[in-house]
């Protein structure tokens, strides 16, 4: 029976709240305005229509229900683009074959964040967002242009983006028309840009920033807190060896930033609302390209520390290669044409060697006669030499003079991208790649002992086992090396023997 009451008193509760919710809900329900009737114009008695009200907040675009794609062909590349986000899915380079055969692609697998994602905060929210797509699969030839346009909006944003497609370009065109936010984050995504995260042989693969005039280099491992860099910005771009992308700002930013996202770096922008002009490029490191552009993405061309060398090498390279039609022929040609204004030194050098191997003997009996009195040996050690006019440096001088030139060539060697790929003659098929048989390095090694045997030698019979092994050490180096290099270092040791024979019969008639 008590059951039964509670029961009761349940239900009658349940329907008084229910009917004072609906009575509730319809009292305070906002009740729509009979709008007043149309105004009629005194003189004509026609309607008078009253201008519409301005609008405060950006008109609702509907999100369509799945993302769509868009592809864009090119002579140099295909890309596809989703209208998820209006970010990059894929992009893959025609002109520059992998290892099968197929395209470079400068997107391998989809990230973190999709390439040129865009949102209010570092998490780039609007990247998951289906926004409308106005344009069509786009297929330019030559100098034809196109574009595709995304927009989305909400009451309390909206967002623009067109992007403009060039049929003999890498640049693209990238316009933003953001309204409603007070700042907002475009990033370059995941890993676009970089082709072979895991070449052991690039100076460098991630992102970088250029600021002013200086080249920043991030690595992964080193991104323990993000680095944010607010004057001077240039451009953000992520690299590996030959190939890279870029987002080139046409006014000013608030500032650039990168962090690490599980394990995968983070390159991006903050920029101000309003409409905003990027140039987006995504292809190789081809300087004389990147140069014509002249928004500083030649920069990405790292030439190292003696860059004030390696740029006039490189140019030379280049030129030499117009007329020879092989980047093989390019680099004896330039070896040799490098080598030209070292032969006096070089002689001078070897003459001095010459000498100093005369009076070894001398110098030795010095040695042991005061080899109690440091003082005495030095002043009578510096009076032999003037006597037979040995400089003890003169050996010496001409390889620290070359030292510059090697490392500006070396570096010109080790990343020109044009050297990808570039055939030189039998097996030797791709320049920048080792030589897959270690021929030349072989042979390279056998003409640094060729020199070594040519050389004069000093007396000290451990000096000379350190020498002969030279040759051994730098075999097993240059295996691995890219094979325009180690035809350089080759051609290089063979003009240095011939010089060294006619030094040698020289001095032998000389002596004579």
């Amino acid at each position: 029976m008590e059951m039964d009451k509670r029961t009761l008193i349940a239900v009658v509760l349940a329907i008084v709240v229910l009917i004072g919710y609906q009575y509730l809900s319809a009292l305070f329900q906002p009740q729509q305005l009979t709008p007043p009737p149309p105004a009629k114009d005194t003189v004509a008695g026609s309607v008078k229509k009253e201008p519409p009200p301005a609008a405060t907040v950006p008109p609702v675009v509907e999100e369509p229900s799945q993302a769509r794609n868009v592809t864009v062909e090119t002579g140099l590349y295909s890309a596809t683009l989703s209208s998820k986000g209006g970010t990059v899915r894929k992009f893959t380079l025609k002109t520059y074959k992998d290892k099968t055969g197929t395209g470079v692609s400068l997107l391998q697998a989809p990230g973190m964040y999709p390439p040129l994602a865009l949102g209010e905060k570092e998490d780039f929210g609007l990247s998951n967002v289906n926004f409308s797509l106005k344009g069509a699969d786009l297929n330019l030839k030559g100098s034809e242009s196109g574009t595709v346009t995304f927009e989305y909006a909400t009451p309390q944003f909206s967002v623009r983006r067109t992007f403009t497609f060039y049929g003999d370009r890498y640049k693209i065109d990238l316009k933003d028309d953001v309204q409603g936010l007070p700042e907002y984050w475009v990033t370059l995504g995941s890993n676009f840009g970089i082709y072979d995260a895991k070449d052991e042989s690039a100076p460098h693969i991630g992102p970088v920033v250029l600021k002013d005039a200086d080249r920043i280099e991030l690595v992964t491992k080193k991104l323990d807190e993000p680095k944010v860099y607010k004057e001077g910005l240039k451009w953000i771009a992520q690299e590996d060896k030959y190939f890279f992308a870029s987002i080139v700002p046409s006014g000013q930013v608030l500032e650039a930033k990168v962090w690490k996202v599980q394990d995968s770096p983070v390159v991006a922008l903050k920029v101000k609302p309003g409409v905003s002009t990027y140039i987006v490029y995504a292809g190789p490191k081809d300087y004389d390209r990147l140069q014509e552009l002249k928004v500083g993405l030649e920069h990405i061309v790292d030439f190292g520390f003696f860059s004030i060398l390696a740029r006039p090498l490189f140019w030379i390279l280049k030129f030499f290669y117009r007329f020879m039609g092989n980047y093989g022929w390019a680099i004896v040609l330039l070896t040799i044409i490098v080598r030209i204004p070292f032969i006096p030194l070089l002689n001078k050098s070897q003459k001095s060697m010459k000498k100093m191997q005369e009076i070894q003997p001398k110098l030795t009996e010095l040695r042991e006669k005061y080899k109690k009195d440091p003082q005495k040996l030095q002043k009578e050690t510096m009076e032999m030499y003037k006597k037979y006019k040995v400089n003890p440096m003169g050996g010496c001088l001409p390889m620290l003079l070359q030292i510059p030139v090697f490392f500006a060539l070396y570096k010109v060697l080790m990343i020109a991208i044009e050297l990808r790929g570039a055939p030189f003659m039998l097996w030797i098929t791709d320049l920048s790649a080792k030589d897959p048989y270690y021929v030349m390095p072989i042979v390279m090694g056998v003409t640094m002992v060729i020199q070594q045997k040519m050389t004069p030698t000093s007396l000290d019979p451990k000096q000379n086992k350190i020498m002969m092994l030279m040759p051994v050490v730098f075999t097993f180096l240059f295996l691995n090396f890219a094979s325009g290099l180690v035809l350089y270092w080759l051609v290089n040791n063979v003009l240095s023997i011939i010089q060294q024979f006619f030094t040698n019969r020289k001095l032998a008639r000389e002596s004579a």
